[in-house]
């Protein structure tokens, strides 16, 4: 029981504490590059922007004129709208925009099948992801393509941000928190060696290096940018190119997206079980494993253990017996938050506890739904808080 309680913590602690820790150090310790001259207008590539919207009625008039405004030569900028099965106003705002190509089917089969179907008949250079629902400063698109000048990036990942404010609900709080973290260890991954993945709200490739992925895949961009790395290529971060979104309306609409990126991390860990080869990709699978892979799989398992075990040996000493009683206190924390989980309040803090175990409680969810084969490829939209309050 003893082994059992210190393999959970240093689970529970390297992943949340110790990874950040190390690659920390390991980017402090790496030598520095020089960073890359800003590209003029006269040298900057074409650039095409797909975006696959599904009924985006409502918010579609806003990204559209997000996306025009976008400090970015017009004649070297393509923006492209897939919209399969949408059928409420979404195509006809968007018709109404000369500048855009629209592409559309009524057949809905989701979105990597849309951005599959569309990749063929885009030839700039560079192709920008972006979601319907995200909004970008306006340098994004200059910030993204820098790192482009160098051969060896193959994608690069725009910073993903969460609009906060002074009271919040458990779902802000913890997405907001979360994402905040999320970026510090992108940059540090990015800084030694290569990103894990990308955010799919903003990211963008050489478009001749697309593959088309797999129409069952849940989370295309991070499989998509990971099988990019394990290539060869670099996945760069650019925190100056930057997506913002407001959080899931409440905490059940939040279950929606995060019990489907669970069911689709452990569907990506089983796509890539190659990169778990330390002696074919190194660093990266140190980077895969510490970054994703223990927490779609192993670190719940690890707070259940050691929740039990502490329990069992709280007797032993006096450690394990205030670590026991440390657990029960961090438990009734989360409960508070649990009641208080869609109720606004300037004290987020209180949101933390109760928003660390659901996100677990998610990943265990994500477990059943994708082994149970009911985890669709299509997006159950989450409700969000309206843009028109900020």
């Amino acid at each position: 029981m003893e082994t059992l309680f210190w393999i959970s913590l240093s689970i529970i602690f390297y992943t949340f504490i110790g990874y950040a820790l190390v690659i920390t150090l390991l980017s402090a310790l790496k030598k520095k590059k020089k960073s890359l001259p800003q590209l003029s207008d006269e040298d900057l590539p074409e650039v095409t922007m797909l975006i696959a919207a599904y009924n985006e009625e409502e918010i579609i008039a806003d990204k559209i004129q997000n996306c025009l405004s976008l400090e970015y030569p017009k004649e070297k900028f393509k923006l492209v709208f897939v919209t399969d099965g949408s059928n409420d106003k979404t195509n006809s705002i968007i018709s109404t925009y000369d500048e855009i190509k629209l592409e559309y089917r009524p057949e809905r089969k989701g979105k990597i099948a849309a951005t599959n179907r569309v990749m063929p008949l885009i030839n700039t250079p560079i192709t920008i992801f972006s979601d319907a629902n995200v909004m970008l400063n306006p340098r994004a698109i200059k910030a993204l393509v820098n790192p482009f000048q160098s051969n060896l990036t193959g994608a690069v990942s725009g910073e993903k941000r969460v609009i906060s404010e002074t009271h919040d609900g458990a779902s802000a709080t913890g997405e907001g928190f979360y994402w905040k973290l999320e970026s510090y260890l992108k940059k540090k991954d990015a800084q030694w060696n290569s990103l894990v993945g990308s955010a799919g709200e903003l990211f963008a490739i050489r478009t001749h290096l697309f593959e088309p992925t797999e129409e069952n895949t849940l989370i295309e961009d991070f499989v998509m940018t990971m099988r990019l790395a394990a290539s060869g290529y670099k996945v760069d971060y650019e925190p100056h190119a930057v997506a913002t979104e407001t959080a899931s309306a409440t905490i059940e609409e939040e279950s929606k997206r995060k019990i489907r990126i669970s069911a689709g991390g452990i569907q990506a860990v089983i796509k890539l079980v190659g990169l778990l080869n330390f002696f074919k990709y190194g660093k990266l699978t140190f980077q895969y494993i510490s970054h994703r892979v223990l927490r779609w799989t192993l670190m719940p398992l690890a707070l259940i253990t050691l929740l039990f075990t502490s329990f069992w040996i709280a007797d032993k000493s006096l450690f394990y017996e205030l670590f026991f009683r440390a657990q029960l206190i961090f438990y009734h924390l989360t409960f508070l938050g649990y009641v208080i989980r869609n109720q606004k309040t300037s004290y987020k803090l209180l949101h933390i506890p109760y928003y660390f175990i659901y996100m677990h409680v998610c990943v265990i969810q994500g477990w059943f739904k994708y082994f149970s084969g009911n985890q669709k490829v299509t997006w159950e939209k989450s409700k969000r808080v309206a843009l028109a309050n900020h």
